[in-house]
């Protein structure tokens, strides 16, 4: 058994769940928040058989396409006490990290 863990963009959750409960995937779906951009996504986690790891990264990667988003930079930790302008950066979103993890011991009581 394996425990995958996805994280994905909050856009692409709605259907990629569907379609992994649709194949009899069980998933547990917890929100988080992407340290770069500060933005919401979701980490899901999934106990898959061996047998059935590829089709479920499969269906990972069919609904969680990248593409490209603008939004205006960051602010800045830490710097001068200078006025900040913010200016629009072009940044790729969405797809998925995925992290198959080895399984020692799975009980459902």
């Amino acid at each position: 058994m394996k425990l995958i863990i996805a994280i994905v963009h909050d856009d692409d959750v709605r259907n990629l769940i569907d379609d992994l409960t649709r194949e009899e995937f069980r998933v547990t779906k917890l929100a988080t928040t992407g340290g770069f951009l500060k933005a919401g996504n979701t980490t899901l986690l999934a106990g898959v058989e061996d047998n059935r790891v590829d089709e479920a990264i499969e269906i990972i990667k069919n609904n969680c396409e990248t593409r490209s988003q603008t939004i205006t930079s960051p602010t800045p930790m830490a710097g001068t006490a200078g006025v900040f302008i913010p200016y629009p950066i072009e940044v790729r979103v969405g797809g998925a990290t995925v992290f198959v993890i080895d399984i020692e011991k799975y009980m459902k009581l």
